[in-house]
Protein backbone atom coordinates (compact mmCIF):
# COMPACT_ATOMS: atom_id res chain seq x y z
CA UNK A 1 0.00 0.00 0.00
CA UNK A 2 1.18 3.51 -1.18
CA UNK A 3 1.14 6.51 1.25
CA UNK A 4 -0.02 9.79 0.46
CA UNK A 5 0.96 12.91 1.54
CA UNK A 6 -2.34 15.55 2.20
CA UNK A 7 -2.28 19.72 2.70
CA UNK A 8 -2.87 20.70 6.49
CA UNK A 9 -4.51 23.98 7.40
CA UNK A 10 -0.98 25.34 7.99
CA UNK A 11 -0.06 25.11 4.57
CA UNK A 12 -3.63 25.97 2.87
CA UNK A 13 -2.87 29.18 5.00
CA UNK A 14 0.89 29.27 4.16
CA UNK A 15 -0.33 29.28 -0.13
CA UNK A 16 -3.46 31.51 0.55
CA UNK A 17 -1.30 33.98 2.22
CA UNK A 18 1.66 33.69 -0.52
CA UNK A 19 -1.39 33.78 -3.31
CA UNK A 20 -3.00 36.84 -1.63
CA UNK A 21 0.78 38.49 -1.61
CA UNK A 22 1.06 38.12 -4.96
CA UNK A 23 -2.07 39.68 -6.21
CA UNK A 24 -2.05 42.31 -3.97
CA UNK A 25 1.87 43.01 -4.85
CA UNK A 26 0.16 43.47 -8.71
CA UNK A 27 -2.99 45.37 -7.50
CA UNK A 28 -5.33 42.30 -8.70
CA UNK A 29 -8.67 42.08 -7.17
CA UNK A 30 -9.12 37.85 -7.02
CA UNK A 31 -10.68 35.17 -5.36
CA UNK A 32 -8.24 32.43 -4.15
CA UNK A 33 -9.59 28.71 -4.13
CA UNK A 34 -7.55 26.19 -2.40
CA UNK A 35 -9.08 22.71 -3.03
CA UNK A 36 -8.20 19.36 -1.55
CA UNK A 37 -7.18 16.35 -4.00
CA UNK A 38 -10.77 15.68 -4.67
CA UNK A 39 -11.51 18.95 -5.68
CA UNK A 40 -12.96 19.35 -2.22
CA UNK A 41 -12.54 23.52 -1.04
CA UNK A 42 -10.26 23.60 2.08
CA UNK A 43 -10.28 27.64 1.70
CA UNK A 44 -12.23 30.33 -0.39
CA UNK A 45 -10.65 34.46 0.18
CA UNK A 46 -12.20 37.19 -2.32
CA UNK A 47 -10.21 39.82 -2.39
CA UNK A 48 -11.61 43.21 -1.59
CA UNK A 49 -12.81 44.57 -5.13
CA UNK A 50 -12.98 41.26 -6.87
CA UNK A 51 -16.32 40.65 -8.95
CA UNK A 52 -18.76 38.38 -6.93
CA UNK A 53 -18.76 35.86 -10.10
CA UNK A 54 -15.00 35.28 -9.41
CA UNK A 55 -16.34 33.42 -6.22
CA UNK A 56 -17.71 31.20 -8.30
CA UNK A 57 -15.09 30.36 -10.81
CA UNK A 58 -12.03 30.27 -8.38
CA UNK A 59 -13.77 26.75 -7.02
CA UNK A 60 -14.30 25.74 -9.85
CA UNK A 61 -10.77 25.99 -11.52
CA UNK A 62 -9.11 24.40 -8.22
CA UNK A 63 -11.71 21.72 -8.33
CA UNK A 64 -11.05 20.86 -12.17
CA UNK A 65 -7.03 21.12 -11.37
CA UNK A 66 -7.52 18.93 -8.64
CA UNK A 67 -9.89 16.02 -9.94
CA UNK A 68 -7.80 16.32 -13.72
CA UNK A 69 -4.89 16.03 -12.16
CA UNK A 70 -3.42 19.30 -14.59
CA UNK A 71 -3.57 22.76 -14.99
CA UNK A 72 -6.98 23.48 -15.72
CA UNK A 73 -5.56 25.60 -19.05
CA UNK A 74 -5.41 22.27 -20.41
CA UNK A 75 -8.83 21.69 -20.97
CA UNK A 76 -9.78 25.49 -22.38
CA UNK A 77 -6.79 24.45 -24.83
CA UNK A 78 -8.84 21.43 -25.65
CA UNK A 79 -11.95 23.65 -26.03
CA UNK A 80 -10.25 26.25 -27.69
CA UNK A 81 -8.75 23.71 -30.67
CA UNK A 82 -12.32 22.29 -31.46
CA UNK A 83 -13.09 19.69 -29.03
CA UNK A 84 -16.37 21.52 -28.16
CA UNK A 85 -17.89 17.97 -27.64
CA UNK A 86 -15.52 18.51 -24.12
CA UNK A 87 -18.09 20.88 -22.66
CA UNK A 88 -20.29 17.96 -22.15
CA UNK A 89 -17.94 16.07 -19.87
CA UNK A 90 -19.28 15.19 -16.25
CA UNK A 91 -18.43 17.03 -13.35
CA UNK A 92 -16.22 19.08 -14.94
CA UNK A 93 -16.60 23.03 -14.50
CA UNK A 94 -13.65 26.19 -14.56
CA UNK A 95 -12.60 25.59 -18.00
CA UNK A 96 -10.43 28.29 -17.75
CA UNK A 97 -6.84 28.80 -17.18
CA UNK A 98 -6.25 29.98 -13.60
CA UNK A 99 -6.50 26.34 -11.91
CA UNK A 100 -3.20 24.85 -11.27
CA UNK A 101 -2.56 21.31 -9.01
CA UNK A 102 -0.53 20.87 -6.01
CA UNK A 103 2.10 18.22 -6.55
CA UNK A 104 4.03 16.33 -4.05
CA UNK A 105 6.39 13.55 -4.76
CA UNK A 106 4.52 12.77 -8.11
CA UNK A 107 1.12 12.83 -6.36
CA UNK A 108 -1.58 15.71 -6.33
CA UNK A 109 -2.40 16.51 -3.02
CA UNK A 110 -4.58 19.85 -4.04
CA UNK A 111 -5.12 22.41 -6.27
CA UNK A 112 -5.45 26.28 -6.01
CA UNK A 113 -7.66 28.43 -8.40
CA UNK A 114 -7.96 32.03 -9.17
CA UNK A 115 -9.97 34.10 -11.00
CA UNK A 116 -10.58 38.10 -11.33
CA UNK A 117 -7.63 39.22 -13.58
CA UNK A 118 -6.04 37.51 -16.96
CA UNK A 119 -6.82 33.71 -17.09
CA UNK A 120 -3.07 33.59 -17.31
CA UNK A 121 -2.71 36.48 -14.37
CA UNK A 122 -4.82 34.19 -12.37
CA UNK A 123 -2.22 31.42 -12.82
CA UNK A 124 0.75 33.69 -11.49
CA UNK A 125 -0.89 33.78 -8.51
CA UNK A 126 -2.03 30.36 -8.33
CA UNK A 127 1.45 29.42 -9.12
CA UNK A 128 3.12 32.05 -6.21
CA UNK A 129 0.95 30.46 -3.53
CA UNK A 130 1.95 27.04 -4.45
CA UNK A 131 5.55 27.88 -4.38
CA UNK A 132 4.87 28.64 -0.88
CA UNK A 133 5.16 25.16 -0.03
CA UNK A 134 8.36 24.41 -1.38
CA UNK A 135 7.55 21.44 -2.67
Amino acid sequence: MKTKSFLELADVKAIAAAAEAEALKNNWAVTIAISDDAGNLLWLQRLDGAAALSSHIAPAKAHTAAMGRRESKVYEDIINGGRTAFLTAPEVQGLLEGGVPIVKDGQVIGAVGVSGVKSNEDAQIAKAGIAALGL
